[in-house]
């Protein structure tokens, strides 16, 4: 190797390799912060767009935005609860940190939306909603769980033996990171082999309940078992 070479080959290149490590690490979580900003703006304009439009455009790493209420509603993680009532021997309240403080479940499946969009291989991490349930004690005329979320307007429920299935998830993570606003954190349901309208965001309350109460979809035609593939008129591929 000559000088040349080696002055060019070795200083320089070090140089530049560092550089190049240097602005990785200022635009990773810069991109992250841009996503994030994109999503919750792609959100909030979908939520005030009555022909479904802004849904339809990129930006939200394959989801389209939904959301029943006039704004997306937010809770700070410090401020969240999560409540457990109904049929149960003892009735709780959990906040963000207590259910990270819980054994932690990560599923990866596709998501599947009734409207027939789809993005594979999603993670979602939490809390086994089976375990949650099992803590609060169900009593023995228990038959079915229902869902609250803090928007004010939404809400869901599954069957007892459903909701004990281990791929139904109170999720607190989503794609590796904190479920964010626009995608229903800081905590949301996350029902694997459903379509995702299942999946209640923003989910404030559960309530165990001696029969199925139609969520807001169901009582405007959807299906109550949202089986991915087997209702709704669809035939999608099984999510799980």
């Amino acid at each position: 190797m000559s000088q040349d070479e080696d002055r060019v080959g070795r200083p320089v290149g070090r140089r530049v390799a560092l550089g190049i490590l240097a602005l990785g690490a200022v635009a990773v979580p810069a991109a992250a912060r841009l996503q994030n900003t994109t999503e919750a703006l792609l959100a909030e304009a979908a939520s005030k767009d009555p022909t479904g439009l802004v849904g339809l455009l990129p930006g939200g790493g394959g989801f389209q935005f939904y959301s029943v209420a006039d704004s997306i509603p937010h809770r700070s993680p410090d401020e969240y609860r999560l409540t457990i009532e109904g049929l149960v021997d003892r009735p709780a309240t959990y906040t963000l940190d207590e259910l990270k403080a819980m054994p932690r479940t990560r599923l990866v499946r596709d998501v599947q939306c009734v409207t027939g969009w789809r993005v594979p291989q999603t993670p979602f991490a939490g809390v086994r909603l089976a375990d949650l349930l099992k803590s609060a004690g169900v009593q023995p005329g228990a038959r079915a769980v229902l869902f609250d979320c803090f928007d004010g307007v939404y809400s869901e429920s599954l069957t007892l033996e459903q909701a004990q299935r281990p791929d139904m998830l109170v999720a607190y993570e989503m794609q590796d990171k904190p479920v964010a606003a626009a995608h229903g954190g800081p905590v949301r349901l996350y029902a694997a082999p459903l379509y995702f309208y299942k999946s209640a965001k923003w989910l404030s309350g559960i309530t165990v309940t001696d029969s199925v109460t139609p969520g807001y979809w169901e009582r405007r035609g959807y299906d109550i078992d949202g089986w991915v593939g087997k209702t709704n008129g669809r035939d999608d591929d099984p999510t799980s």
